[in-house]
Formats: C-alpha cells, sequence, structure tokens
C-alpha cells in the first residue's frame, strides 16, 4: 500500500515529519518499509544536442539547470535551446531512482522527460515542451513524499488513505479530519439493477451523459503517479484514486455498449469472458459477473470486460460502487491467476457501508473534470454493517498483557479508532467501526488497544506490583514434559496435511482447505501421523534413520466451528540407541510405544484389543489400549505397503493417543503411598482360552478381582487341541492386615471366579 504524505494531510493534521510518522507508524503496527523522499524535476535548457557515436537514435546533450550536466536521451524532439524537464540523479520516476551511469559507454548524469513520466499527460512522444519564459532551474512538478507499507490480511481498512489516518490520530500523531462524505440517494432515470445472487451485498450506479474525456486535475495526477499508478484520464484516475482513498474499488462502463440493465448474477460453467486486456477466461459457477442482455460485462471484483470499457471517444458512462463476497472474489483471482487492486481489497473484506459515498465522490471528481449531467442514481442490495456488538471487559486486557490501563484511557483509545457502544462498568457493549471487519472477538480489541498504547510497555516491568506470578498447572505442558522424559523430542507441525497422504494412512473424513497456501498442504489435518512420518523420511534420506519424536496438536473432524480435537502422536524408528562396544542395539519394537502409553495411564488398569487395525498399521502388530468400551490409545508398526509409499526403509512403529482429553491427567497432589507390612504373596494361575483371545484380557479381570492384586504377569501359553490354548499367569497380592490360609483360598476362589465370568475361560485343572 503506497501513499503521499499531503494525500494523508487531507485526513490527519499533523506538525510531525514523514519520518515521524513512518516510526509511529512501525511502532502501532503498520510496517513502513519504505519512505521515498524524491528530488523533484527541475527546468533546464538543451545547450548542445550531437549524435551518439555508438547508437542510431540515441543523443548525447549538454543541459544548463544552473550548471551544465551530461545527458544522454532518446526523444526524437530533443534540440539545442529546447527548455525540458531534468530528473536528476536521486529523482524519483515512475517508480525508479534515476542514478548517474553510462549509457553504451558514454555517461548519462540524469534523465530529460516525457510529460507521461512526470504524470503531468499521457505524452510519451517526446521529453515535455517548456515555455519559453520558465525560469532555469524551476521545480516542474512537486515530488510528494511516499510511504511503501506493508499490510497484514487482518487489517483491510489500512487499504484507505482515511484508514491509516484515522489509526495516527488514535495513536497522538495529530487530529483526525473527519471526511464530509455525501450521501447517497437513488434517483433520476438511471439504469436499474437486478441483483440475482446472495453474493453481492449491495450494488450502486451513476449514469452520466455528455461528458468530454480529459486529464484529472493536478493532484489526483500527482498522487497517482506518485505511487506507481499512470494516470489516464479522469474517469478511470476517479476510479483508482477512491480505491486507495477510500478502499472500495470501482469500475467505470462504456453506457452506449450496455444493452439494458445491470444483472448481477452468477456465472455459468464454461461460460467465456475476454477481459479488458483481451485475455479469454472460461469461468466457473462459483464466480459473480457483471452483465447486461448481451452477455458478461465484467468478472465481479476482479476485472473489467472487453466490451463496456471505457475510451477516450467515450461520452456515457456508468460508475459502478458495489460489495462482493470476499470469499467468490478471492477463488476466481486464484483460479484465472489474476490479481487487482480491486481483487485485492475485496478479499480481505471491505466496509460494507462505503458504496454510497464513495461513489458520490467519485461522480464529483469526473464531472468537475469532465462536465456532463448526472441523469440518475440506482441501488439495490443493503448497506448495513457487517459488525456485531462484542461484550468485553477492561479486566480482559489485563489478562491478556499483564498491563494494568485504566478503563477511562481504554475507552478514549477505542473512540479515537471509532468504536462506539456502552462503556459502563465491567461489561462493555461495544462496536467495531463499519471498516473493520476483522474485528469479531475481544482479543482483537485487546491488539487494538495495547498497540496504540504501546507494544513498549510490555514487560516484567511492566506487570502490577501486587501481581503474583502463578504457579504452572497447564495440563498439556505437564503431559509434555513426561513424554520427554521418556527420551522423545517435540515436533511442532502446521496444522495442514496433505490429502494423497491422509487417505493413505486414515478412513477419517478428509477436510479439504479452500484456498491451500502450498500444494501439497491443501487439507486441515486429520491426524498427527502424516506430518510426523514425513518428518522420517526427510531424516531417513539425510542420513538420520533414528527419530523418536512426538506431537500434541489440533486435529480437525469438519468444516464447523468445534470440529476438531487434540491429539498426540509418538513415532519411533531405527534403533533404540547409539552404537556402544559394550552392548548390542535392538530395533525400536511396537513394546516400546507401548510402555510410552502405559506410562502416561497413571497406573489406572487396562485391556488390550488387536482386531480393526487402521490402514497406517500392521495387520498383527497392532494393539489398543481399552477401559470397558472406551479406546484410549493404540499403537502398532508402520504397514509395509505404507511405508514404501511413503519411501521409508527403517522400520517404525507409532502409538497414538486420538484425544487427549480421553488420558487421565496427573494431579499436581498425589496422595501418600503406605507400604505394606507383609510380604507379597504369589500365586499361580493356568487358563484354557480360545486361541484367539487375548490374554491381556485375562489379566486385566484376574487384577480386576481385588484390590489386593497388585501385578499379574504372563509366564507361559501354548496351543491345545480343538483351537484352544493355555495361559498361565502368576499373581502377586500385597495382604493390608493378617490373612488366614482360609481368606487365601478365598481370594484363589474370587480371581478364579471372576476370570471365568469375564472371560470365555476354564480352569486348567492338569
Amino acid at each position: 500500500m503506497k501513499w503521499t504524505f499531503d494525500w494523508l494531510k487531507d485526513y490527519l493534521k499533523t506538525d510531525l515529519s514523514a519520518e515521524q510518522i513512518s516510526d509511529m507508524l512501525t511502532r502501532t503496527g503498520l510496517e513502513v518499509e519504505g519512505l521515498i523522499a524524491s528530488l523533484p524535476p527541475i527546468a533546464a535548457r538543451i545547450v548542445e544536442c550531437k549524435p551518439h557515436e555508438n547508437s542510431d537514435h540515441l543523443h548525447v546533450l549538454k543541459v544548463d539547470d544552473g550548471s551544465v550536466r551530461q545527458v544522454v536521451c532518446g526523444a526524437p524532439n530533443a534540440r539545442v535551446g529546447l527548455i525540458s524537464a531534468l530528473a536528476r540523479p536521486g529523482c524519483v520516476i515512475e517508480g525508479h531512482e534515476i542514478q548517474s551511469g553510462k549509457l553504451r559507454g558514454v555517461l548519462s548524469d540524469g534523465m530529460m522527460c516525457s510529460g507521461r513520466e512526470l504524470g503531468i499527460n499521457n505524452d510519451h512522444d517526446g521529453i515535455i515542451e517548456l515555455p519559453e519564459d520558465t525560469k532555469i532551474g524551476a521545480i516542474v512538478v512537486d515530488c510528494p513524499t511516499v510511504f511503501d507499507a506493508g499490510i497484514t490480511p487482518n487489517r483491510p481498512d489500512y487499504l484507505a488513505v482515511r484508514g491509516v489516518a484515522r489509526d495516527l490520530s488514535a495513536a497522538g500523531a495529530g487530529e483526525f479530519i473527519a471526511p464530509d462524505d455525501e450521501e447517497f440517494a437513488v434517483s433520476g432515470n438511471a439504469r436499474q439493477v437486478d441483483i440475482q445472487t446472495d453474493k453481492c451485498r449491495a450494488y450502486k450506479l451513476a449514469e452520466i451523459h455528455d461528458i468530454k474525456i480529459g486529464p484529472s486535475n493536478k493532484i489526483i495526477a500527482s498522487r497517482l503517479h506518485a505511487i506507481g499508478i499512470n494516470p489516464k484520464n479522469a474517469p478511470i484516475d476517479a476510479t483508482n484514486y477512491i480505491c486507495y482513498d477510500m478502499a472500495q474499488p470501482m469500475h467505470c462502463f462504456d453506457a452506449d455498449e450496455i444493452d439494458g440493465n445491470i444483472i448481477v448474477r452468477m456465472a455459468k460453467a464454461g461460460e467465456e469472458f475476454t477481459d479488458l486486456f483481451g485475455n479469454k477466461h472460461e469461468l466457473a459457477d462459483t464466480d459473480i459477473v457483471i452483465a447486461d442482455a448481451k452477455g458478461i460485462l465484467a468478472l465481479a471484483g476482479v476485472v473489467g470486460g472487453a466490451r463496456g470499457m471505457t475510451n477516450d471517444n467515450t461520452k456515457n458512462i456508468i460508475l459502478e460502487s458495489a460489495y462482493f463476497d470476499p470469499v467468490c472474489v478471492r477463488k476466481a483471482a486464484k483460479r484465472l491467476g489474476i490479481s487487482t487492486d480491486a481483487s485485492y481489497r475485496y478479499e480481505r473484506g471491505i466496509d460494507p457501508t462505503i458504496t454510497g459515498p464513495a461513489l458520490m465522490k467519485t461522480v464529483k471528481i469526473i464531472t468537475d473534470a469532465c462536465g456532463g449531467k448526472v441523469i440518475g442514481f440506482s441501488a439495490a442490495g443493503t448497506d448495513k454493517p457487517l459488525n456485531k456488538e462484542i461484550e468485553f471487559s477492561p479486566k480482559v486486557f489485563a489478562n491478556k498483557t499483564g498491563i494494568e490501563m485504566p478503563a477511562g484511557e481504554m475507552q478514549k483509545i477505542l473512540m479515537h479508532l471509532g468504536y462506539t457502544g456502552k462503556f459502563n462498568g465491567d461489561k462493555w457493549k461495544i462496536t467495531p467501526p463499519d471498516s473493520r471487519v476483522d474485528v469479531q472477538i475481544p482479543e482483537t480489541i485487546v491488539a487494538d488497544l495495547i498497540r496504540i498504547y504501546g507494544y513498549d510497555r510490555v514487560g516484567l516491568d511492566a506487570l502490577p506490583t501486587n501481581t503474583v506470578m502463578a504457579e504452572h498447572n497447564d495440563a498439556d505442558l505437564t503431559l509434555k514434559g513426561r513424554l520427554v522424559n521418556l527420551g522423545l523430542n517435540e515436533s511442532v507441525s502446521f496444522g495442514f496435511g496433505n490429502s494423497k497422504i491422509e487417505s493413505i494412512l486414515t478412513d477419517k473424513p478428509i477436510v479439504k482447505v479452500a484456498n491451500p497456501i502450498v500444494v501439497d498442504m491443501d487439507t486441515a489435518r486429520n491426524t498427527l501421523l502424516e506430518n510426523l512420518l514425513v518428518a522420517v523420511s526427510n531424516n531417513e534420506k539425510r542420513g538420520y534413520p533414528d527419530v523418536n519424536v512426538f506431537e500434541v496438536g489440533t486435529v480437525f473432524d469438519g468444516d464447523m466451528p468445534g470440529a476438531q480435537h487434540t491429539s498426540l502422536c509418538i513415532v519411533r524408528s531405527g534403533v533404540t540407541s547409539p552404537k556402544h562396544w559394550q552392548k548390542r542395539n535392538r530395533n525400536v519394537d511396537i513394546y516400546d510405544v507401548k510402555a510410552d502409553l502405559v506410562s502416561l495411564l497413571n497406573g489406572q488398569n487396562f485391556t488390550i484389543e488387536t482386531d480393526n487395525a487402521p490402514r497406517w498399521a500392521h495387520p498383527y502388530r497392532y494393539g489398543a489400549l481399552y477401559q470397558g468400551k472406551k479406546k484410549l490409545a493404540e499403537f502398532g508398526e508402520l504397514h509395509p505397503s505404507v511405508a514404501k509409499q511413503l519411501k521409508i526403509k527403517t522400520n517404525v512403529v507409532i502409538g497414538i493417543v486420538e484425544n487427549i482429553d480421553d488420558l487421565p491427567r496427573q494431579t499436581t497432589k498425589r496422595k501418600d503411598i503406605k507400604l505394606s507390612e507383609f510380604q507379597p504373596i504369589t500365586r499361580d494361575f493356568a487358563f484354557v482360552v480360545p486361541n484367539d483371545f487375548p490374554a491381556a484380557n485375562l489379566t486385566a479381570a484376574a487384577r480386576g478381582a481385588s484390590s489386593l492384586v497388585t501385578d499379574v504377569i504372563v509366564f507361559d501359553s501354548f496351543e491345545m487341541a480343538e483351537g484352544q490354548k493355555s495361559v498361565a499367569f502368576t499373581t502377586t497380592i500385597v495382604p493390608v492386615e493378617k490373612m488366614s490360609d482360609a481368606d487365601l483360598a478365598k481370594l484363589h476362589a474370587d480371581i478364579i471366579a471372576a476370570v471365568e465370568k469375564k472371560c470365555p475361560a476354564k480352569v486348567r485343572d492338569k
């Protein structure tokens, strides 16, 4: 976004210099990337003109601008005695700084300028010819100071000069000069507007007849030229000017080329359109178009069409001012590879209430320069603001920033920024200015307050003296700390995924992103596993196959608000430890990740199921941890076919907790553990079960038979006849009081009964 200093002063009464303004903007969130203060072109007389020895069209001039300097020039009208405009080194012409240098071996210490290069007119056939009585060294045109700022996507109001001025005023740079906008009203006999889609919220037009196409006034032409837009003629310049002045894109049609009324509709799939540059496009049914009875006139919010464009012979015009759906404009511009000042603004969201005032101001600029008669104004749609009332408490600011700002100071800043509403008590109800379509939540209001109040006030020394730093009690951070203690490294990846890889790994719904930042990130990720496996693959390619990582992050279940949850994924690959002379290494296996997951259960009981392996898992090297019918986590080895598709050669084992809220959270306060004064007792059991029945279910049933059973370990298993197998395990019993033989016999019987009741098992009597 570029604008000139004098343009800014239309809306800001200030005594600050351009450099001070630049610093203040950067401090408050609008980074000024460049401040161009150009030398102005001055009048100079050509006192000598010779042909260039290495060119058939260039001349070597001696020019007098108070001193004599040499300039190489290719203009056909260059001659001795002509007074023209000289851009000295340091002048910026059409966005380029003039420098001393050699042209075909001959030094050129400046440049002679045409009328178009100066922004005075559109003549580029030769250098400008100034009157004979022009004083040598006099400034030909003023070169205003130009600000060049980088705009973040969340601040569409910065795309208007008046929006920048309002922010500066709130920051204390000066007094905001409120614009005297003229109200719009339907009147006269202009063409009518027919909106046939809900993707156009408002559309207004003005029809002007009998104009005489001519140049813009010097102020508008100079400002446009300074920011890199070549002035064309008054109607086109007016639409460009309002686009920067008010952030309202405009378009101008030749009224004589339009058949009937203006129609705003969705394009038909495959419908063709030729833009004003002569390029043909095939449209989709998601594109908004402006049309008449004959067909398409413009691709709404993006670019005008070849039919209906104005030219030097245009006598009657129709001016358009509208609000189009940002998503539709973005999709059309991206798909067709077109980026314009209009699409840039519509994509970010414009002020929905400004279509009328912008149209009225544009009409005045055009009629002042070209004459003509306004035969009427037409409109359709609504100007109702988009912004809603937001509940905000001053306490939120202190909680978010650690700074105590008086409520009165907050109110003052917000009102300077254009906020309105009720600023009473602890519950404010405030409405953002119409141009701030980005403000939807209280946190954005906090951001506005702190950037105006001053980021330099944020710091430990800014905390109130009575602030007590709260003891850390972040459950997620505690979980991460425990995983790090297991020898795992945390990975943090983008919240996007690749649809092709996701379809390989999981059956979960794929959440497509409408406008992916890169082709390989076209989904809102539905699993954390994908990015971790890509990391394993990339590390392996670089000679580092041994990876032990985890990630705790958000995964998405759908494209609606709230359709998301937080997952945990653990990936281990390669070997368990580096090479060492004292021991042999082993490859990681599923029991390593099983141990990781079990350690997170805080000693709680669980069972293991081995059925229904997901796509990513080896079907015979997979297990899931259950409590009752709820699956807490799953673990397994990466399926060989998946590893092959991801070009992973090393062994990979995986542990996943789909929703970390299912994990038992470790509390900061633990109950004291009282050791029993009695010796532990061990008893062995053997049961006959079907071959496919998990041994873990037997041990879980035995452990649940009594609180005295503290451990159950399988030590033997073998197949028997008729599809049966024997499973033997040892139980550890820790008495809390004296136990007789009868008590122990009863507990023995309780364990057998519990196992036979909960499992298809019979105690083995041999």
